[in-house]
């Protein structure tokens, strides 16, 4: 009976932290689609790789967010549609497209799991032609 309760309690806990990640994807996903650099940044590990098509970096957090809130300002964010997500070696990872008034742009974000907290590691925007 105890193996039993131990092994219940063992998977329960697996799979609130499984959906805990996963919510934090999510979250990132809603920052995206509503163009919110300051929520996006939040998720932000201390260095974020970031790619743009007029740049190619890593940056620090600081760095990073005014970066993307630079380019979601000039580009106008008008939404962001998920074509893709799921699990890679120690975090998880989308791909997308962002819709903006100046175009598309395809979206891969890929987080890592740090000090027990998932976070973003890198983005790349890439522009559609």
């Amino acid at each position: 009976m105890k193996r039993l309760f131990t092994t219940l309690l063992l998977g329960s806990v697996l799979m609130l932290t499984s959906f805990t990640e996963q919510n934090v994807l999510d979250q990132v996903i809603g920052a995206l689609r509503s163009g919110s650099s300051n929520q996006l940044s939040s998720y932000f590990d201390e260095n974020v790789e970031l790619t743009l098509p007029d740049k190619s970096d890593s940056y620090s957090k600081a760095q990073a967010q005014l970066i993307v809130k630079d380019f979601f300002s000039n580009n106008g964010i008008k939404g962001f549609e998920l074509k893709h997500k799921g699990d890679s070696p120690g975090g998880h990872f989308c791909i997308g497209m962002l819709q903006t008034n100046a175009g598309n742009f395809r979206t891969n974000v890929f987080m890592k799991i740090k000090n027990g907290k998932e976070v973003v590691k890198e983005i790349r925007f890439q522009s559609i032609e």
